[in-house]
């Protein structure tokens, strides 16, 4: 999952990727507004833990990752 949030008086957005399910992001994020517990915990997929401020939090965009791949290939004449 590609997850972007986009943080108050912050001109970029924070970008990352995790291995949870949409589902289970959407429910962490909810539960955590929901409970005002003050931090939003999330985890990538290398295992860094971001903190974000919950009253800082514009908003939360989930999407499934790009699987497009940007580069070059070798291509054999005949």
């Amino acid at each position: 999952m590609e997850i972007k949030i986009g943080i108050d008086e912050s001109p970029r957005e924070l970008v990352l990727s995790s291995n949870q399910s949409q589902e289970e992001v959407e429910k962490l994020v909810t539960d955590t507004l929901d409970k005002g517990d003050g931090l939003l915990r999330l985890s990538d997929e290398k295992g860094r833990t971001y903190l974000v401020p919950t009253d800082k939090i514009a908003y939360v965009e989930i999407a499934p990752s790009d699987t497009r791949r940007v580069g070059f290939a070798v291509v054999e004449k005949k």
